[in-house]
């Protein structure tokens, strides 16, 4: 299909009380500079049951028009009721753009969306511009294993799809009373023609409070912890810091620690204001997903580990040296 409008459009995912979630809220900070860039106007999408909390968030992050799809039916994601309350929103509207989040429910929504409209999709962003010469979009992603990076355009069909990982952006600080103009939108859809359902959620325990994406301080391991108990002190840093354990996706490959904690191109993206590697050599897939941070610290014995290339502050050493004198010097501090 054709664009009707230079609009770039964000969905909002939401949580099931309704609120935002953050990846959403994130790709409403690159989408303003983008639609300003375009010419047109930054909408975000809310679909779900009881959403206004995310409706207003999403006014207070910069979106200038807000699109609300309410209703039972989707209480819960599920692909059949959600791609066509998307697909019909986009067929009305004609947006050039639509940023989705790379989450679960992304991944599956966003292939379903562009399959229906016939439009092109490029997954797993980690960048995102404009082309000055022809105004597509550019989208950069990791390609062959992470080794290099590629530029994508889809200059024929419209509009322009594609995911972006959590993490990748920041959010901006949120406007207290903006609000954009919400524009609610009757799309139902029969619950009966939807072809799957939630039995029940079980989440694992010990993981749910792993939230790489939203931490502010992450200390991660890598293959030079040497095992499971190499993860001790590095726990034992995380617990008087504050932080968040994280990993690479050697010491997840290892069964050392759970998936929950990989941070990296097949793990999550993070921006924290401090990550701190603990014999983690640097990988491209690792650095991938962390090279975002504030300020990265990073503890190796190898002085020629390609970590110390993106660190702002260095440490070569054997981590089971360095991290017990680091975890006593910052409970002194605190005391």
């Amino acid at each position: 299909m054709e664009a009707k409008t230079k609009d770039l459009w964000v969905l909002v995912e939401t949580q099931e009380d309704g609120s935002a979630k953050n990846v959403g809220l994130e790709l409403l900070t690159p989408g303003r500079e983008l639609a300003d860039q375009q010419g047109g106007s930054l909408v975000a999408v809310v679909i779900g049951s009881g959403v206004d909390a995310a409706v207003a968030a999403a006014g207070a992050y910069g979106a200038d028009k807000v699109l609300v799809v309410d209703g039972k039916e989707y209480a819960d994601y599920n692909t059949d009721a959600y791609t066509y309350a998307l697909c019909t929103l986009i067929e009305k509207y004609g947006p050039t753009t639509l940023l989705i989040g790379a989450t679960n429910n992304g991944r599956d929504l966003g292939p379903r969306v562009s399959c229906r409209l016939q439009s092109g999709l490029t997954a797993d962003c980690t960048g995102l511009s404009i082309d000055p010469e022809n105004g597509n979009m550019v989208w950069t992603r990791p390609a062959f294993g992470g080794n290099l990076m590629a530029n994508i355009e889809c200059p024929e069909r419209r509009p322009q799809i594609g995911t972006v990982r959590p993490g990748v952006f920041k959010k901006s600080e949120p406007q207290e009373g903006r609000q954009g103009e919400v524009i609610r939108e009757d799309v139902s859809f029969p619950i009966e023609n939807i072809r799957t359902k939630i039995l029940e959620i079980i989440k694992n325990e010990g993981e749910a409070a792993v939230d790489l994406e939203g931490a502010e301080i992450i200390v991660s391991g890598g293959r030079g912890v040497g095992g499971p108990e190499g993860f001790e002190p590095i726990r034992a840093l995380a617990e008087v810091l504050g932080a968040t354990v994280g990993s690479s996706r050697a010491a997840v490959d290892a069964g050392w620690i759970s998936h929950a904690h990989q941070v990296g191109q097949t793990g999550k993206t993070v921006a924290p204001k401090l990550y701190i590697a603990c014999g983690i050599s640097g990988a491209i897939q690792h650095l991938a997903g962390m090279s975002g941070s504030d300020c990265i610290v990073a503890i190796n014995k190898d002085p020629e580990a390609p970590i110390f290339e993106v660190a702002d502050y260095g440490i070569v050493g054997n981590l089971f040296d360095v991290l017990p004198i680091f975890t006593e010097e910052v409970r002194k501090l605190k005391a």
